[in-house]
């Protein structure tokens, strides 16, 4: 099953399960279902699915409306480019309602969006950092790579009380939904551990798991066993996992496949070295931004990630090229 399939499948059940739910968005039981995110929403326990017009900010505004009042909802929009039009309501909007209401009292109002990272796509289907927004907001957001994490984000967020994002990653529509054995999952599904190793520890941000598996399997090749994990919360959370393996480990190899400037795997980092003993490191992001129309490729060079593990340099540093 490919990954938008099995996602689909996922968000129809979990939706399906929230008394009184407001789905809403353009096009979502018409036309392309937003190119499949959306098909076959059905509603059980009451609710309403509508489609609306094309006025983002006032989604946004609609969203916060229904929370302030009770009532749980999901936004399901195209592309993370065009949610930005919201952002006065995930700033201003949101800041007020937490200042003067408890989360408590409120609904759940949830932002399902696709990131559009497959390349060849118009100037304004480019925005990639999910983090930087949340962090400008301070609002949660999670990042959906397979049926694992999927799940776990899913059944917790469609309920929780107050506001998140929900991305998915377009780029990975087409390919095989990954189903990797599931060692840890945090309760508030920020970070999930697939493996456990002796040599490495491979932490995986944003959308870059598929890359991390693929590094895990060379070093595999070359007798090297790694603990696996992906870090799905934008903000930084609890690295306590995440130390535990890099203490045991000594080496740290981190990923991100986004576009912001300021990856929460710096902060990892960060926590790191100021909390832990030395470790060497390699951290794997884009060497640069291509705007416009371009592949938008996440090239990895895995020889130079695995040489750089073997002589131990602390402090290294590996970049992709787009």
């Amino acid at each position: 099953m490919n990954y938008i399939t099995a996602l689909n499948q996922l968000i129809v059940a979990a939706t399906a399960q929230i008394p009184n739910v407001v789905l809403y968005g353009e096009n979502i039981n018409t036309g392309s279902h937003i190119c499949g995110m959306t098909r076959h929403l059905r509603l059980e326990r009451g609710g309403r699915i509508l489609n609306v017009g094309d006025c983002e900010s006032t989604h946004c505004g609609v969203g916060f409306g229904l929370m302030l009042n009770g009532v749980s909802s999901v936004l399901f929009c195209k592309q993370l480019d065009f949610i930005v039009l919201g952002i006065d309501h995930f700033i201003s909007t949101y800041n007020v309602i937490r200042t003067h209401r408890s989360l408590a009292s409120l609904g759940s109002f949830t932002i399902c969006v696709i990131v559009c990272d497959q390349g060849f796509q118009g100037p304004q289907s480019s925005f990639n950092a999910l983090g930087d927004l949340c962090s400008l907001a301070r609002v949660p957001g999670y990042t959906l790579t397979n049926q694992q994490d999927a799940s776990h984000v899913l059944g917790r967020q469609f309920t929780a009380t107050g506001f998140r994002f929900v991305a998915l990653s377009q780029r990975l529509f087409p390919t095989e939904c990954l189903t990797p054995d599931l060692v840890y999952a945090a309760e508030d599904a920020s970070v999930f551990q697939y493996s456990v190793g002796r040599d490495a520890t491979i932490a995986c941000f944003n959308f870059s798991l598929p890359e991390g598996r693929l590094l895990q399997a060379k070093l595999l090749e070359q007798g090297l066993t790694t603990s696996l994990f992906s870090v799905n919360h934008v903000l930084p959370g609890d690295w306590a996992r995440i130390k535990e393996s890099v203490a045991q480990t000594g080496r740290l190899v981190v990923m991100d496949d986004s576009k912001g400037v300021n990856s929460a795997g710096y902060r990892l980092l960060s926590d790191l070295a100021a909390s832990g003993p030395p470790f060497h490191q390699v951290m794997v992001t884009r060497e640069r931004v291509e705007f416009g129309v371009s592949a938008d490729t996440f090239d990895v060079d895995y020889d130079g990630v695995m040489s750089r593990l073997a002589v131990g340099v602390t402090g290294s540093v590996a970049r992709s090229s787009v």
